[in-house]
């Protein structure tokens, strides 16, 4: 069974910087990909950024130049580098792996998720 446990998360002001990382047990995923979404007050789970197992990136266009997706195989560890954070990036970033099917950046092509990590970005 796939157990992800995000962490790195916190209140910061504007401009800050945050890194998360997604530890995962149960699962190698080598050769799969892996994603970084957001949900934040009121809003549906939004995509940020995702990694396939090649190295290739996407980025959703508000944190494209901002935010940095990378993967360490080695310890089945993915992580989120958050530069020049905004208050709109304010939300729950949870983190997926497992893709079966579909776009990177839809939240169904995934079926293993952790349980999240909050951000707050101040004023």
């Amino acid at each position: 069974q796939v157990h992800l446990v995000e962490s790195g998360g916190g209140l910061v002001q504007a401009g800050d910087f945050l890194r998360l990382s997604c530890a995962a047990s149960g699962h190698t995923f080598s050769n799969d990909a892996a994603g970084w979404f957001r949900q934040g007050p009121g809003k549906e789970r939004e995509f940020v950024a995702g990694i396939f197992w090649n190295g290739v990136t996407h980025y959703a266009d508000s944190v494209k130049g901002r935010f940095v997706i990378s993967r360490d195989n080695a310890n089945n560890t993915v992580y989120l580098q958050m530069n020049s954070l905004k208050p709109e990036d304010t939300a729950v970033y949870y983190c997926a792996v497992k893709l079966i099917e579909g776009p990177i950046a839809t939240p169904s092509s995934f079926v293993s998720w952790g349980k999240g990590t909050l951000v707050t970005v101040s004023s």
